[in-house]
Order: structure tokens, then C-alpha cells, then sequence
């Protein structure tokens, strides 16, 4: 009964009902556990499958946010979301650490709140959530937590590109940057901004996100890059 709940918990977080629960049990199971009760079901195959499923997923979502953007920032931006620090911040946000199946020893050294460890599971559910549905499945919920996680935080761009590109401007001694709204999409729950950033009378930067604050950073960042390119 517990198996049960643990398993539905998860996937109301996660906004994904597997077809085949065996496999989110698998992905909840640390080798710990497995060990003590004798069996080779674990997560450590599906963390594999997972983090590779999520790369081509950031790849792809980043790749359709950043049009302009060229491969060496969109690299360090996948980078950082694919990381262990973010992992875990993800994981923390859907409570995986409460579900996970541990052995005795890792259950008493703290082994539900360790970084490496929440973010392995987290892989290893992506993995699993793809071996139930395919890519069509674990596109949404990869994708969805990315929304979530990097709504205020620009995504993994600098935490305040829009303070440095004036702090450029007026160091160069030119007109202070304009934020200019060009496009908004999406209904209402879900809208897309996209802002352009012009500096110096002409356009230097454009940015898109699920707010105009975050467009606005992500436009500024966009321009500091040039900036950087051109210097």
C-alpha cells in the first residue's frame, strides 16, 4: 500500500501517470535498498538512459528560446541546467527526496537531502518516464520543470544582466538601454514575452521568457554577448 501511494505521489508532482508503475518504483530505488532485500532493481540503468534523455530535451528547449544565440553561451547554459546543483533543486521541488527507497546505512548518513544522490534518482525518473512513454512523454515534464525552475532566474544567464549592460552603457558613455515589448503568444496561463533590447539607438539584443522581466534579462544578455563578440 505504501508502494502505491509513494508511486502516485510522485506522479502528480511530476503530471505524468505511468502506464507501467514498476518502472517509477525502479527509478525511486536506491542500489541501498536493493541490496538488503536481495535484488538487482535499482535506479543506476535508468539514471543513464535519463540523463541522456534529458540533454537532448534542455538542448531542445533551449535551441528554441535562444534563435539568435550562438553554440558557446547555449553550451554553458545547458551546462548549468543539466547539473548536479540544479538536479537536486529540481528534485527538491517535486519532494523526491521523501519517496526515495534507501538501505538502512544511506537512510541514517542523510542520504534523502545528498545533492549526487537526489540528482541520480531525478535522472533515473526522466529515464524512466521515457521507457513508459517515449519522447512525447518526457518532453512536457522535463520541459515543465524547466519552466518552473528558471521562470526567475533568467535561465541560467547571469542573475542581473540588465545591471551590467548600464553599468557598460554609462562606462562607454552612451544612451542607457531600452527595453522594447515586441511579441506576446500563448494563452493567458501560459504566455511567451519577447522583448528586444536597444542600446545606442539601434537594436542590440532580444530575449524571450514566461514573463517580460525575464524576456527583458534574457535580451540584456543577449546583448552583452554581442557586446563581448564585437570587443
Amino acid at each position: 500500500m505504501r508502494s502505491i501511494r509513494r508511486a502516485t505521489a510522485i506522479e502528480k508532482r511530476l503530471g505524468y501517470r505511468f502506464r507501467r508503475p514498476e518502472l517509477l518504483e525502479r527509478a525511486i530505488t536506491h542500489r541501498s535498498f536493493a541490496k538488503e532485500q536481495g535484488s538487482e532493481e535499482h535506479y543506476e540503468r535508468l539514471e543513464f538512459l535519463g540523463d541522456a534523455v534529458l540533454k537532448l530535451v534542455t538542448a531542445e528547449w533551449l535551441f528554441e528560446r535562444h534563435p539568435e544565440q550562438r553554440e558557446g553561451p547555449l553550451s554553458k547554459q545547458l551546462a548549468h541546467l543539466v547539473s548536479a546543483t540544479a538536479l537536486a533543486t529540481y528534485a527538491a521541488s517535486l519532494a523526491l527526496g521523501e519517496e526515495l527507497r534507501l538501505g538502512v546505512g544511506e537512510e541514517r548518513t542523510g542520504g534523502r537531502a545528498k545533492h549526487s544522490l537526489l540528482a541520480d534518482s531525478l535522472e533515473a525518473v526522466f529515464g524512466a518516464v521515457y521507457l513508459d512513454g517515449g519522447l512525447d512523454g518526457a518532453r512536457p515534464v522535463i520541459r515543465r520543470l524547466l519552466e518552473t525552475t528558471t521562470a526567475g532566474a533568467g535561465a541560467g544567464l547571469p542573475p542581473d544582466s540588465k545591471t551590467t549592460l548600464q553599468e557598460l552603457a554609462q562606462a562607454r558613455g552612451i544612451e542607457l538601454p531600452d527595453y522594447r515589448l515586441v511579441a506576446t503568444a500563448g494563452p493567458d496561463h501560459s504566455k511567451r514575452f519577447s522583448v528586444e533590447c536597444w542600446l545606442a539607438g539601434e537594436p542590440a539584443g532580444h530575449g524571450e521568457g514566461p514573463s517580460k522581466k525575464v524576456a527583458e534579462q534574457r535580451a540584456a544578455a543577449d546583448a552583452l554577448e554581442r557586446l563581448a563578440g564585437d570587443g
